[in-house]
């Protein structure tokens, strides 16, 4: 090993874009991944980066959304993600979709052919003492690795648990029943606008439907196992059981469509999918993240309309993700307090989603970067989507009940003379993003 080398644990979203922004900054990069050689409940292949849950970045909006500002930033950035994720683009209206498998592959195929970038697949079981390391092993970080981190930071590891949604295979979905629309025609092109496909309900049928839903078989616990839910990615059933209408008021609200086979008919819930990839032979049930047993899922999502005789490429399940108490653990460069030679990045400090993941490896990557090369390590800008993000799980939240967190506007200062309140939030949020543009675009500038 080189003082000059840097070592990432991880191959998943925060360690191939870490990765490659450290090698693009003339970084040699060493590439640990476990996969296919170890794999885990989720994963289904050994490619970098690989989308487990949903194939969804979320909004693409960079004027009134803090995630979709998240993707101007890390494109600003020159990061693999966006551009692979731009490269394999689905319809998703507003959304940022992807085809998850071309979308992996593609990472994966950018990384391997970067000269500076080599691969050793194995398990790394330990935290080294010496060298530069990023350890971005995700939320299921393997049993070994676990424990060595949590020896290291005196601290019991928290845990929350994630859900996956089910996909189903097209030629399987009635389309005399279900119909194609983005919620509101959101879109410019008639792809865009038709981007989802929706399942419409009656009353009778989603009270059957809730029915099903709450006296259906689930997964259990092991005993001793204690996490909690992170609230962006609920399970349909723990919705249910928050009252008989959150669904109907989440992801199956009847809004902003009209059924195409019957327009004057108003559906009294909605349930839709989502395009999985590029051929259009898989969809996702969009917001259907489930703890279900696989025999009992079969059963409740056929009872939907238009899928009374689905085929499923995949049902749901449920794992248990594992992260930091990063406001105690690291310091403002992501940096391990008690090891500084090692930085972490990724869903195990505390961020939630591919996109907050994939951010907090483009930072730690550059700033790694930055270090090896003897460069001075500007701090990020608290102002941008980034550093709202990196403040937050270093500080910035409170310590004794930090959960994970999505990219929110939540997390960023106050804009001086704008008004609170729903009325004044477009211009707020536009206000934030055009601040964030000015204040990325400078601190990218320092690394030139």
């Amino acid at each position: 090993m080189t003082d000059k080398t840097l070592h990432i644990v991880g191959g998943g979203m925060a360690g191939s874009e870490a990765a490659w922004q450290a090698a693009h900054m003339g970084v040699d990069v060493v590439l640990h991944e476990m996969r296919p050689e170890i794999g885990t409940f989720a994963h289904q292949s050994g490619d970098f980066a690989e989308m487990v849950c949903s194939n969804s970045f979320r909004s693409d909006d960079d004027e009134q959304n803090a995630v979709g500002l998240l993707h101007w930033e890390m494109r600003q950035a020159g990061g693999v993600i966006m551009a692979s994720a731009d490269e394999n683009r689905l319809p998703a209206g507003g959304a940022l979709a992807v085809d998850r498998e071309a979308f992996a592959q593609n990472v994966t195929a950018k990384l391997h052919a970067l000269p500076n970038v080599s691969v050793e697949y194995g398990e790394v079981t330990d935290l080294s003492s010496d060298g530069h390391w990023i350890f971005a092993t995700g939320p299921l970080t393997s049993p070994a690795l676990g424990d060595a981190i949590a020896r290291e930071t005196g601290t019991d590891r928290l845990a929350f648990f994630d859900a996956i949604a089910p996909i189903v295979y097209a030629d399987s979905i009635d389309m005399d029943v279900v119909w194609a629309q983005s919620r509101y025609d959101k879109g410019e092109t008639e792809a865009e606008q038709k981007a989802y496909l929706n399942c419409p309900m009656t009353k009778d049928q989603y009270e059957a439907f809730i029915d099903a839903l709450l006296a259906a078989d689930k997964t259990e616990f092991h005993e001793g196992e204690t996490a909690t839910y992170f609230d962006g990615c609920l399970p349909i059933e723990v919705m249910a059981e928050r009252g008989r209408e959150t669904l109907r008021f989440g992801p199956m609200k009847p809004v902003g469509l009209t059924n195409a086979h019957k327009p004057e008919d108003k559906p009294y819930a909605v349930v839709q999918l989502r395009r999985d990839n590029a051929l259009g032979t898989l969809f996702n049930i969009v917001g259907f993240q489930t703890k279900m047993k696989y025999g009992a899922q079969s059963e409740v999502f056929k009872m939907i309309p238009g899928l009374e005789s689905a085929s499923f490429a995949r049902l749901g399940g449920i794992h248990r993700n594992t992260f930091m108490n990063s406001p105690t653990l690291l310091d403002n460069q992501m940096r391990l307090k008690s090891r500084p030679n090692i930085r972490f990045a990724g869903q195990v400090t505390g961020v939630e989603g591919y996109v907050e993941s994939a951010a907090m490896g483009l930072l730690a990557g550059r700033l790694a970067a930055a270090e090896i090369l003897g460069l001075d390590l500007p701090t990020v800008p608290q102002d941008t989507a980034m550093g709202a993000l990196i403040h937050h799980i270093t500080g910035g939240a409170e310590a004794k009940t930090f959960q994970p967190m999505n990219v929110n506007f939540g997390l960023f200062r106050p804009v001086d003379g704008l008004k609170g309140g729903r009325r004044g939030r477009k211009d707020r949020y536009k206000a934030y993003t055009d601040r964030a543009k000015e204040a990325w675009t400078d601190w990218l500038e320092k690394f030139t």
